[in-house]
């Protein structure tokens, strides 16, 4: 492989982890024109995990879409990349894990499932909140484990998606829950002493997934993709692009 993969990664993933599953061109979290902007590069692939919204614009569809007609595979996983590849998978994106599973079979529709805030690049993007989707995992697995009835885990789950997912912390919802009375004190205590050796985490458990993927097809020599349209250069595309580009695409 001439040309590295570009990978997407921000707080789902230290890039010291990751780089042991895939030696790869790691970037920050993927922001709108920074796709096209690394199909200037020619990479073996671009693969989204982590990505920009709310007050950074968006990866665009388009430029996912302007990568695959290039001939560049598009992987997409855990975060930003699983919501991406749900959107886009009938056009050739790649989605792989639970996450972009959930998001594809119509589990999941909302995109605060899988946000969260952080610090700086320069602390390695620490997370300051947790992801729904790590709490659904985590809170079906106390089910599972007989820490949590039924009822307290469907409870636990609406006290969470209530919240923004700025202020998602498992101490805010054990503080909600006990406060309104609806959960059993002594459930609300044994998932507290649980959750140290339980709490889950879906989106790094599918970022390394992804990772694993895009490796063994590297060596197996099946990285490859099929652009399911004709990319067509509107109006709209020509005036997002050059000013990226600074030259026509």
């Amino acid at each position: 492989m001439n040309n590295p993969v570009i990978v997407f990664l921000g707080p789902t993933l230290p890039v010291a982890t990751a780089s042991r599953v895939l030696n790869a061109d790691y970037r920050p979290p993927v922001a709108q024109g920074d796709v096209l902007r690394a199909v200037m590069d020619r990479p073996a692939a671009i693969a989204i995990i982590d990505g920009y919204f709310e007050n950074v614009p968006a990866v665009w569809h388009k430029e996912i879409l302007f990568a695959m007609s290039m001939g560049i595979p598009v992987l997409g996983a855990a975060s930003m990349g699983a919501l991406r590849a749900a959107e886009l998978a009938t056009f050739g994106m790649e989605g792989v894990g639970a996450i972009f599973d959930a998001y594809a079979d119509g589990r999941l529709e909302d995109d605060d499932e899988v946000a969260v805030t952080h610090g700086p690049a320069e602390l390695g993007y620490p997370c300051l909140s947790e992801a729904m989707v790590n709490i659904r995992r985590t809170l079906s697995d106390a089910f599972a484990a007989g820490i949590l009835s039924i009822s307290s885990r469907r409870r636990l789950e609406e006290v969470a998606k209530d919240l923004s997912y700025r202020e998602r912390n498992y101490g805010r919802i054990l503080r909600e829950a006990g406060e309104e009375g609806e959960v059993d004190p002594a459930e609300i205590e044994a998932f507290r002493e649980w959750l140290p050796v339980g709490r889950a985490d879906q989106k790094r458990e599918d970022a390394v997934t992804l990772l694993t993927r895009l490796r063994d097809k590297i060596t197996s020599g099946t990285l490859g993709v099929r652009p399911l349209y004709a990319f067509e250069h509107t109006t709209m595309w020509e005036q997002v692009a050059r000013p990226v580009l600074r030259t026509p695409v």
